[in-house]
């Protein structure tokens, strides 16, 4: 047991856990309505579209998160725009958008010949770097999450079963798909430090499709995913302290698995126990 709980016995692995932990909350809540919605893919393009944004803070002397913060904006902003005024589909913009962002914060980094560390940072994440300031910030993000989360809770159900219906009764539907774009931003730039910007949809997903295995109703999932989540943090900075890898792709990796594992239990368990859908909100 001892080799179990040695790593936190360093006060910033502990600071990690907890940031961690934070990071699964959020990324539960908000990853149990990518997948319910079928965001995964936006989801993708706002984690890879805050490069250009960090990148230019980091170079400027900014700090990192508020240029996450301006580039996945943008993007929400950017996608919304071509869809409405282009006449493009979703994924259209999306991908185009996705692209240019990425590209541009490539662009960035390469101009720059000292980036190397802090690009590795970004994409990768340090979540072993986090600070008391990143707690609180966190906590926010979390609070934030939740309480949006509960206030819009039956226009984005209504959202996810039918569109129209939820306009006839009057739940806005427009508004509640804005603000499930805000959560995803506010998902990703919270939980890029963590994990970094390429493995940032691991802890959105995988913890809410591994719960979605064992539960139809959606406050239930976010529940167990959050709990998921937080043992894929603990599980991932263990196994980095003793293998010697990246803690925030060990992390990601872990979240991921449990996913994988989940399902596959789940079968043995009772193979015909259907996963989350919106129906039983």
């Amino acid at each position: 047991m001892s080799v179990l709980f040695d790593p936190f016995a360093a006060a910033f692995v502990q600071r990690a856990l907890v940031g961690g932990a934070l990071v699964a909350v959020v990324c539960a809540v908000v990853g149990t309505w990518v997948v319910l919605r079928g965001m995964a893919f936006l989801g993708e393009a706002m984690a890879h579209g805050m490069l250009p944004g960090i990148a230019v803070a980091t170079l400027t002397g900014f700090p990192p998160v508020v240029g996450a913060a301006v580039s996945a904006a943008a993007m929400s902003l950017g996608v919304g725009a071509l869809q409405r005024r282009g006449r493009l589909s979703a994924d259209t913009s999306i991908g185009l958008l996705f692209v240019a962002s990425l590209s541009l914060g490539v662009i960035v980094i390469s101009a720059s010949r000292s980036f190397a560390t802090d690009a590795s940072a970004i994409l990768f994440g340090d979540i072993l770097a986090i600070e008391r300031g990143d707690l609180v910030l966190l906590a926010v993000a979390a609070a934030v999450t939740l309480l949006v989360a509960a206030a819009g809770h039956r226009s984005f159900v209504a959202l996810a079963v039918d569109p129209r219906q939820a306009q006839l009764l009057g739940l806005r539907p427009r508004l509640a798909h804005i603000l499930l774009v805000g959560l995803v931003t506010l998902a990703v730039v919270s939980a890029y430090q963590a994990v970094g910007s390429l493995l940032v949809v691991g802890m959105l997903l995988g913890p809410a499709v591994a719960a979605g295995a064992w539960t139809r109703r959606i406050v239930p999932t976010m529940t167990l995913a959050a709990v998921i989540g937080t043992v894929a943090v603990a599980v991932g900075l263990v196994l980095s302290w003793h293998l010697g890898t990246a803690a925030g792709a060990t992390v990601a990796f872990t979240a991921i698995c449990s996913c994988a594992a989940s399902t596959g239990i789940r079968a043995l368990v009772r193979p015909t126990r259907p996963a989350l859908d919106e129906r039983t909100a």
